[in-house]
């Protein structure tokens, strides 16, 4: 029998995508936590999670128009929230997050 004078390697060229299962979240961030009493001022005594803490917080800066209307990172704190950031007048979004750690436990 003749050999075949064709030496047809058949390569995909096409890439198989394979289905990333669903993110799950961060289990640290969904443990429920502590507020101290000068942030539960604002987000409430229960014990819930950072991300709510996050949202609530959020909530009570739209709702008190405390965004400075310039710049909308920056946040002018009244007498509530001024406890919660140690006392600073404005703090930036960034930053917040960073002083609100510390009164959850």
């Amino acid at each position: 029998m003749p050999k075949s004078t064709k030496s047809a390697k058949t390569t995909k060229s096409a890439k198989t995508t394979k289905k990333k299962p669903a993110r799950k979240a961060n289990a640290a961030f969904m443990k429920p936590m502590t507020p101290s009493a000068t942030l539960a001022a604002v987000v409430g005594s229960k014990p819930i999670p950072r991300t709510e803490v996050t949202k609530r917080l959020w909530a009570y800066i739209k709702k008190n128009k405390l965004q400075d209307p310039k710049s909308k990172r920056t946040i002018r704190a009244d007498a509530a929230l001024k406890a919660v950031f140690g006392g600073k007048s404005s703090v930036d979004m960034f930053e917040m997050t960073k002083l609100v750690g510390k009164h959850l436990s």
